[in-house]
């Protein structure tokens, strides 16, 4: 139908961005899914008379620019932003450089936030919208060897927390939606960088040990997850249907990690969670 919503969704070609794709079809949306101009191939034969897929690297200012262009070209307005679009990199602090950090931040905040500049606009002139990001636990618990990408959600649900104050009064809705650990073979295409690769393939290093139990650690909790994108998605649609929270909790263990930090004392809480690390008491050697 002409005059359904209009969903925009960012990292569209796997994982939880396609599974956010096909529930928003089902749900009666049109849906412009968006993934870099290499990963387009990846949806395969999906198609729908409400479905156009866009070529968009959310790093890149011109892709950006002419993405949103093409998209109201083709749809009339965006009624729903979908920031989905996201990398993990793999390194303890030491083993960061300033581009490392760079390009982490370049995917995971400073492209969606640009990308919602780029929208805000014409939802402000009808007064209506919806700016949906898809976060982590991670934007709440850091973890070893993940410091970064932590580093990198933190910011992104503090500037969503603000542009939710920011929004109200325009009558446009914001979303951090906030996943745990959810069933996919994602961790084998983790990325590491320089230093930390070499650290990893090295079992004199001392952060070897650190990466070692935490790449099977990550690896035994997505496997063993019984959340799936699929579960991701329906919440994503309920919450289109009855806006209104800032923070949602998408799994069992994002719920947890909320009610611990909420319910026990700082000291006790950091302590929970250091003592639950994979072998921790080992990765200083003696």
């Amino acid at each position: 139908m002409s005059d359904s919503p209009v969903a925009m969704v960012t990292g569209a070609s796997t994982g939880i961005g396609l599974a956010i794709v096909k529930q928003l079809l089902d749900s009666g949306y049109r849906v412009a899914a968006t993934a870099r101009r290499e990963s387009l191939a990846r949806f395969g034969e999906l198609s729908h008379p409400q479905l156009k897929f866009f070529a968009l690297d959310v790093t890149h200012a011109q892709q950006r620019a002419g993405s949103v262009h093409d998209v109201l070209q083709a749809f009339g307005r965006i009624d729903v932003l979908v920031n989905n679009a996201g990398i993990c990199t793999r390194s303890v602090l030491e083993h960061l450089s300033f581009d490392d950090e760079h390009r982490q931040f370049d995917v995971n905040y400073f492209g969606a936030m640009a990308l919602t500049r780029l929208v805000l606009p014409q939802m402000r002139q009808r007064r209506s919208g919806h700016i949906v990001n898809i976060s982590s636990t991670a934007g709440m618990v850091a973890m070893p060897t993940m410091g970064c990408y932590s580093a990198s959600k933190f910011a992104f649900e503090g500037a969503s927390e603000a542009l939710w104050y920011e929004m109200k009064p325009w009558g446009i809705h914001v979303t951090l939606i906030q996943p745990g650990f959810v069933h996919s073979q994602s961790f084998r295409n983790a990325m590491f960088t320089e230093k930390a690769a070499q650290s990893l393939n090295d079992e004199n290093d001392d952060y070897h040990i650190y990466y070692t139990e935490m790449l099977h650690f990550i690896e035994r909790l997505m496997i063993r997850s019984p959340s799936r994108p699929e579960d991701i998605a329906r919440i994503v649609v309920r919450e289109l249907r009855r806006p209104g929270r800032l923070r949602v909790h998408a799994t069992w263990d994002a719920r947890l990690f909320n009610l611990l930090r909420r319910g026990l004392p700082q000291r006790v809480y950091h302590w929970v969670l250091y003592r639950g690390l994979p072998r921790v008491k080992h990765w200083v050697k003696p």
